[in-house]
């Protein structure tokens, strides 16, 4: 029996730690090469098998490695895959560029050393999101709808995979579904981005919490557009500083928010506006 994970009803069981808690915990340990500068093949912008980031696996399909610069290595750039605009923020260096369309992509992994079984650990990165260039019209409702992305993330003994089909959406179409065969993995998702049509959502830090199952586990990510449609809109999601702290220039995402009280949220929205918690250009 697999773990299976339906977007948009989510499931409750599969993705434990979706919501978030202000506990502190120790940050997953023994990671390297998480802003995927260190490479054995090509040098970006290509995709994730040819460039081979040190220490991943995976991510066949639609995933490419691309550079902040020069230009023609970035998502926006004339080098296949392009998108409508490049996250904005302080960041230098390379990052993560995948179709969310489950049709043209897969999971990548980092095997993870040193872990406590029963231990919950913390782990950030930042994401943002766009959509591919001369796309966005969607043929399910004969409009041009703004896209979402999320990234799927897994702490366990066998990875993220996909399993075929899955309901249809009433605004996407049809769907797939994703699982981990690790029946006691974490599966956690990322705050949603909701992309209008040629836009691009910003960098974005993310902090969620997961746990580990065994000494040794795999950590897995997955895009994850329209909740899993097949329909080629196409969405792309950006992943970039893995297990780093805030510093790309955006502020962090609250950690449940709803706890300190509706004042609070009002004044923590106005101070997100101030400080341009995300960058959304059109």
């Amino acid at each position: 029996m697999f773990r299976l994970a339906l977007l948009g009803g989510i499931s409750a069981v599969a993705l434990t730690g979706f919501t978030y808690s202000a506990q502190a915990y120790p940050p997953l340990p023994n990671l390297t090469n998480l802003d995927f500068n260190s490479y054995s093949g090509s040098s970006p912008k290509g995709s994730f098998s040819s460039v081979d980031p040190t220490g991943w696996s995976g991510g066949t399909g639609l995933i490419f490695i691309d550079s902040t610069s020069p230009f023609g290595a970035t998502a926006a750039g004339p080098v296949y895959l392009t998108t409508y605009g490049n996250p904005a923020g302080s960041y230098s260096g390379n990052y993560v560029e995948a179709d969310g369309n489950p049709s043209f992509e897969s999971g990548f992994n980092y095997t993870v050393n040193g872990l406590t079984p029963g231990q919950t650990y913390t782990l950030s990165f930042y994401q943002g999101a766009s959509e591919q260039s001369g796309f966005g019209y969607n043929n399910w409702t004969n409009s041009y709808t703004p896209t979402t992305n999320r990234w799927i993330v897994s702490l366990g003994t066998a990875g993220l995979q996909l399993a075929g089909g899955g309901p249809v959406d009433p605004t996407y179409g049809p769907t797939d579904t994703y699982f981990d065969s690790d029946l006691t993995a974490s599966v956690v998702a990322s705050p949603l981005m909701t992309v209008c049509y040629q836009c691009t959502v910003g960098w974005d830090y993310v902090t969620i919490n997961l746990t580990a199952d065994a000494t040794t586990d795999v950590l897995s990510f997955l895009a994850w557009g329209d909740n899993g449609s097949t329909v080629n809109l196409p969405p792309i999601a950006f992943l970039a500083g893995v297990n780093s702290p805030p510093g790309l220039g955006a502020v962090p995402e609250p950690a449940t928010l709803s706890l300190l009280g509706v004042g609070l949220v009002g004044i923590g929205a106005v101070t997100r506006r101030r400080r341009g918690k995300r960058s959304l250009s059109c």
